[in-house]
């Protein structure tokens, strides 16, 4: 087996110090993400972290990485969000996103899609043309994250970066790339403005190298999607992600000589209800029957075109069967 080489070090929010007394953010556990379906038949993988330990996170899944032949490209055709936002990243492929807001968009490799459901939202996220008619691969990763409960009714919002409109830095030796999705990496600062503060960072290379950062949050998680990693001490290959025990301190991960690619994310933990129903995140279950009801009769809207969306679905999956 291939030795681990070099490091990459997230910094908490200690001061600078030589290493010898660094102190290091313990891992509670790592995990491997489970496999399920989603959408309108696409395979995800995701951690099983009940929500009071994943706050403010609600979700994170892996969709892909997939290969599809013709008309076998399957996404998520319309259907409602309320009380969260939803973050999608793609790493292969592209994705077409329609709102009943009014909003749309194409993400291609290395775009950034982030989605403020708020009071509600009817979308659909469906794989592109050339892809859907020739096939291709597609790779991506979806988050949700919570609303304060007093923000949960706020007006929808839609915000897109192109791969070249989303900060980054590189590590001292120029080995690793931090591509700042949300929150700040030392003076690099995200370009999207989020309602609920947290930090979101793709952190990959194809060599050894260290990078130091300070998160500055009380929850954090490292999900290793590309190769593997050692972090705090704790060995983990791709599909594994390790949930932090601290509050504080600094987060020690030592990537091996091989393509390397891991999210770190996290925030400080809202602290309240959560009632949870399919793709509506609200505090009560009143709110969720209002949701559901609110739904039904149309007040979240609609997109033109959704018949042609679900034809399609049911094409791609009747095709890959």
């Amino acid at each position: 087996m291939q030795a681990f080489v070099g490091s990459v070090v997230v910094r908490g929010r200690c001061p600078r110090r030589v290493l010898s007394t660094m102190t290091m953010r313990k891992v509670e556990t790592v995990q491997k993400t489970r496999t399920q379906t989603e959408g309108g038949g696409f395979v995800v993988r995701r951690p099983n972290i009940p929500p009071e330990r994943f706050d403010p996170i609600l979700l994170l899944d892996h969709m892909g990485p997939a290969t599809y032949g013709p008309k076998e490209a399957v996404g998520a055709p319309d259907h409602p969000h309320r009380g969260q936002e939803t973050i999608t990243y793609i790493l292969k492929g592209q994705m077409q996103h329609l709102d009943s807001h009014g909003h749309a968009g194409t993400l291609n490799p290395g775009d950034v899609q982030w989605m403020t459901a708020g009071a509600g939202v009817v979308h659909s996220e469906m794989p592109g043309d050339e892809i859907f008619e020739k096939g291709g691969s597609l790779e991506g990763f979806q988050m949700w994250v919570n609303l304060p409960k007093e923000k949960k009714m706020t007006k929808p919002r839609y915000q897109e970066l192109k791969a070249t409109e989303i900060p980054s830095s590189k590590s001292d030796d120029g080995q690793i790339t931090v591509k700042v999705l949300a929150g700040k990496f030392k003076d690099t600062a995200a370009h999207i403005d989020t309602v609920t503060p947290i930090v979101y960072y793709d952190v990959f290379g194809e060599n050894s190298g260290k990078v130091s950062f300070d998160p500055d949050v009380k929850r954090l998680f490292v999900y290793v999607y590309r190769g593997r990693a050692q972090v705090c001490g704790r060995d983990m290959k791709e599909g594994e992600i390790a949930v932090l025990e601290s509050e504080e301190g600094d987060v020690e991960v030592i990537s091996a000589n091989e393509e390397f690619g891991c999210l770190v994310f996290g925030g400080d933990p809202l602290n309240q209800p959560v009632a949870w129903a399919g793709p509506f995140v609200m505090t009560t279950q009143e709110e969720i029957r209002q949701a559901m009801i609110d739904y039904q009769t149309g007040i979240l809207g609609s997109i033109p075109g959704s018949e042609k969306r679900y034809e399609q679905t049911r094409i791609a999956n009747q095709n890959r069967s």
